[in-house]
């Protein structure tokens, strides 16, 4: 038996049919597969087998083709011994198709496998006027016991923030901003050694600071291209860059359109200056439109799988945010169950990180949507 991947030849045809089935396909996170040299019991076999995996089967003598989901491709690969014991060719196959849709995250000595399980992002904001949890930590303790609750509740990544860029925040300098936040770098990395760190930042002197103290993320709301500077920062760094997509500045007539167009530039602009691709993790910007917590939001919650195609983790970075209260008349500490029914809802479209100040409910809610994800029933 033989096994091929033939999701990409779909482009090849220019009927409309099967461009928006290539469409679909890469928003859906879907694969298309195609089986030949096989026998008559092993035809039968094959087709009880990706019916099991809910895949659309077309099948003849000759060879059998049939449209999967990426995480019913994984449990094919996962269960393809028990069903075809004789076939291991066809597993080395399988395995080395499914490589190809597999997304990692390099940052700094870290290297995420995010085709697995989304990663945990947990929110430490040293400021005293973020929207949310701004001014509650205000010592040492109070953040290392917070930030030791959040790995322990299952934190995969801690941020830590010294300036809130929340709509209409007011700048500090970069002074400020490293007085706020590298001793509790450097307190978090001594007593949390293995914590994997991040910082949400868009200035080149704090950058430059932190870089040299060992952190492993820099999020950048200003996308890392408005300072030349921090190209060749990143360049010559191994930290992980989450870059973000604003429209604060511009309002746009095609917003999906734009966006796309926004984060292929941006990868290009960074993947020219020297930064491996695998190091790059992209972020909508919800709540960076510029009518803030307006219409732009939901279409950048509903539109996360038009981006599916660039191969790039997603953030989810939408915890506890406004539009729960401008929309349903929450307070901000009343936001909780409807920031994880708009995550889970983003998840499932392909949102990869979830950026979020409640860590354990978070974690909840990644592992009951991963075992729904990949529950498919194969008798045995």
């Amino acid at each position: 038996m033989w096994v091929q991947d033939i999701t990409s030849t779909l482009w090849q045809t220019p009927d409309f049919a099967s461009q928006a089935l290539s469409h679909q396909v890469q928003r859906q996170q879907q694969l298309v597969l195609r089986f030949s040299d096989y026998n008559r019991e092993q035809q039968v076999q094959l087709t009880q087998f990706c019916h099991q995996l809910d895949g659309v089967v077309q099948a003849s003598p000759a060879q059998l083709t049939v449209l999967l989901s990426q995480a019913a491709g994984r449990q094919m690969l996962k269960n393809w011994s028990l069903v075809f014991q004789h076939q291991a060719p066809v597993q080395i196959q399988l395995n080395q198709i499914m490589k190809q849709y597999d997304v990692y995250w390099q940052a700094g000595d870290h290297r995420f496998n995010l085709t697995e399980k989304p990663l945990i992002y947990g929110i430490m904001n040293i400021t005293p006027d973020s929207f949310f949890d701004g001014g509650q930590y205000k010592t040492m303790d109070d953040v290392l016991n917070h930030v030791g609750d959040m790995l322990d509740a299952g934190a995969d990544v801690i941020e830590v923030n010294g300036q809130t860029t929340r709509p209409g925040f007011t700048e500090v300098t970069p002074e400020v901003e490293l007085e706020r936040t590298l001793p509790y770098i450097k307190a978090i990395k001594k007593r949390f050694p293995q914590a994997v760190l991040a910082i949400d930042t868009y200035k080149y002197p704090v950058m430059q600071a932190v870089v040299k103290e060992g952190i492993s993320i820099i999020n950048d709301v200003n996308a890392f291209t408005d300072d030349p500077r921090k190209l060749k920062l990143m360049a010559d760094s191994r930290v992980g860059l989450l870059t973000m997509h604003s429209s604060r500045e511009e309002e746009y007539v095609d917003l999906t359109g734009s966006m796309k167009q926004f984060f292929e530039q941006n990868i290009a602009d960074l993947t020219s200056a020297g930064i491996d691709i695998e190091r790059i993790a992209l972020d909508q910007g919800i709540g960076y439109s510029k009518v803030a917590h307006g219409e732009q939001d939901y279409v950048m919650m509903r539109n996360i799988d038009e981006f599916n195609y660039l191969q790039r983790p997603m953030m989810v970075a939408i915890s506890r945010k406004g539009y729960l209260g401008l929309l349903l008349g929450l307070k901000k500490e009343d936001r909780l169950p409807m920031t994880l029914v708009t995550e889970a809802a983003m998840m499932l479209k392909g949102g990869r990180i979830i950026r979020v100040h409640d860590v354990a409910e978070t974690q909840q809610m990644v592992t009951l949507l991963g075992r729904i994800e990949n529950g498919y029933w194969v008798a045995r």
